[in-house]
């Protein structure tokens, strides 16, 4: 729905990045083969790594209703923009954090689960605000808001020096940008009466800078995947 190139190829671009990032933090794991690979796993971004934030805010950009969840545990719908398991419910497994990564809004969220990580992704997201904005989903700069948040509870919850740990040495994942391309400037006349291609890409590598450069000194390690570019890589 919110997407220009299939799933499946996002999915593989991402886990290649995993499999690059999993490799230098072995290399620095304790003996005890049993913890986990990082402490916590935070993400940002749009619908492929939401697991249902979207839920708790008025869009039209839900999907918490069959047959969404079909292959999902009770096959049950959870606003989970597919019929499992996301990218990032994937990834902390894989890293050993936990089996799914609840999102941030989650009503049901326990205090507890802060300390492993969770999803600030809304379904329909974009670098450039406007893509946001015409989705009426959690924007960006929104996005980074709740983390902000989420750091406020950690610390209540776990202290100051265990949440220090935990925010630096979690793996940050960012997965958007593609809704930029896909539906704010081909389904919409109002990025395209006024760049070309070429020039509205500048604009949202723009946009993408302010975030990191928001976001670069917080966590240790970071997985970014810019699906308009069509290429992943990460940050050290």
């Amino acid at each position: 729905m919110f997407h220009s190139m299939p799933l499946f190829v996002q999915v593989l671009l991402t886990i290649l990045s995993l499999f690059h990032q999993s490799a230098s933090l072995t290399l620095a794991q304790s003996t005890d083969e049993n913890a986990p690979l990082v402490p916590a796993v935070i993400v940002f971004g749009d619908s492929i790594v939401d697991p249902g934030n979207n839920n708790a805010i008025k869009t039209i950009a839900k999907c918490n209703f069959p047959p969404y969840g079909l292959d999902f545990a009770g096959h049950k719908p959870t606003g989970r923009f597919c019929n499992g398991k996301i990218p990032s419910d994937f990834i902390a497994s894989k890293l050993g954090v936990k089996g799914l990564l609840p999102a941030y809004l989650d009503a049901n969220l326990e205090p507890q689960d802060l300390l492993t990580g969770v999803s600030f992704a809304s379904g329909g997201a974009g670098y450039d605000p406007l893509t946001s904005k015409i989705s009426h989903v959690i924007s960006m700069n929104d996005q980074l808001e709740l983390y902000k948040e989420y750091q406020g509870k950690l610390r209540t919850i776990a202290g100051e020096r265990r949440a220090e740990n935990i925010i630096s040495k979690g793996l940050h994942i960012v997965c958007v940008g593609s809704d930029d391309i896909a539906n704010t400037y081909f389904l919409t006349p109002l990025r395209k009466t006024h760049y070309d291609i070429p020039s509205y890409a500048n604009l949202v590598v723009s946009y993408a800078s302010s975030f990191f450069e928001i976001l670069r000194f917080q966590p240790k390690d970071a997985v970014v995947q810019e699906s308009w570019k069509f290429q992943s890589y990460v940050i050290a």
